[in-house]
């Protein structure tokens, strides 16, 4: 097992690359691709079915900027078709139950002006009174989780679910007046191994950018 676990952060720390930033209209914008990983207080989730971009931003002096996932898309390898962000609500609930279902959809383009693909997920009906499901959880597909950093602190910690990190650690949403900075979700199954180029397209009150995260 944690040969395993082992495995997975290597993979996960050789395709991390570097934070990159630019400036923008009303503000600064900065972006970091984390492949599957979520951190969030010195602990982590792995998040098997979504690409995980780590997003800042700071709006200019005395600046006011409505901030929302919907003005972010991924462009992956180059192609028109744009991911859209999911909810990270969405993204917890399939971290929750390992029959949550997945349909895929097609949405009309928005932001930069092309179509997206995105994938969806509706939630499982209550299959008797007092399911068990909750104790049966496991990540999608077998993949095990990442170990919890050694706590030196002397303090018992407190562990967060990952369905509780990935919601907590989400980029926050509504007026941002000061430093914002937290996560979005992309739907991808694919293997990242085969991503040459991923790019964080962003459009929306605050102006519009480009960022080449590999």
């Amino acid at each position: 097992m944690r040969s395993v676990l082992a495995g997975l952060l290597f993979c996960a720390l050789a395709l991390h690359a570097e934070a990159v930033s630019t400036k923008i209209d009303k503000g600064e914008l900065r972006a970091e691709y984390m492949v599957h990983s979520v951190l969030y207080e010195e602990q982590n989730a792995l998040v098997p079915d979504y690409l995980c971009i780590e997003v800042e931003f700071k709006p200019g002096k005395g600046q006011t900027v409505i901030l929302a996932a919907d003005h972010f898309h991924l462009r992956l390898n180059g192609k028109k078709q744009l991911v859209f962000a999911q909810t990270p609500q969405m993204v917890a609930a399939g971290l929750k139950y390992e029959d949550w279902e997945r349909r895929p959809s097609l949405e009309a383009g928005a932001g930069m002006g092309n179509g997206s693909v995105i994938l969806g997920r509706r939630p499982q009906t209550e299959r008797f009174p007092g399911d068990t499901r909750e104790a049966q959880r496991r990540v999608p597909g077998g993949i095990p989780r990442a170990p919890e950093p050694e706590n030196r602190s002397g303090q018992e910690r407190v562990v967060v679910k990952p369905e509780d990190i990935v919601v907590k650690a989400a980029l926050p949403e509504g007026e941002i007046h000061a430093h914002a900075k937290g996560y979005l979700y992309f739907a991808y199954k694919g293997k990242v191994s085969r991503l040459n180029k991923v790019e964080l397209l962003y459009s929306g009150p605050a102006g519009e950018a480009v960022l080449q995260l590999r």
